[in-house]
């Protein structure tokens, strides 16, 4: 079963590391990345670029589009990435999201069931 696991984090986190807590963060990483592409687990994934270049569209008053620029003050995490994994089980997939190293520095991570073509499962 495919899930993806997204990646949620506090802006500037990563800037308040010394040197040291941020080579080991990235160390973690990278060994959960390498440990996940040897096992066949790993489908793919991407970090996000900083939010304040994101942009939102939502629906504007008049019902046209209407377009905003990111991030919004009032957010205190934004979504910073995703890994998608196609594992045994959900416990898995739930077992590597508790490992990724954001999560002790105020981050979480959401696991999410990717449906099939049908979208059957719901």
């Amino acid at each position: 079963m495919k899930y993806m696991l997204l990646i949620y984090n506090r802006p500037g986190f990563v800037e308040e590391l010394t040197e040291a807590e941020r080579e080991a963060l990235f160390g973690e990483v990278d060994a959960i990345m390498q440990e996940l592409t040897e096992s066949g687990e790993m489908v793919g994934g991407d970090a996000l670029a900083d939010p304040s270049r994101t942009k939102t569209v939502r629906a504007g008053a008049d019902g046209q589009p209407a377009v905003t620029d990111g991030p919004f003050l009032e957010a205190k995490e934004h979504f910073a990435g995703h890994l998608t994994v196609d594992v045994e089980s959900e416990e898995r997939a739930v077992e590597i999201a508790s490992r990724w190293p954001d999560v002790r520095y105020g981050g979480r991570m959401e696991v999410r069931a990717i449906m099939d073509g049908a979208g059957t499962e719901m």
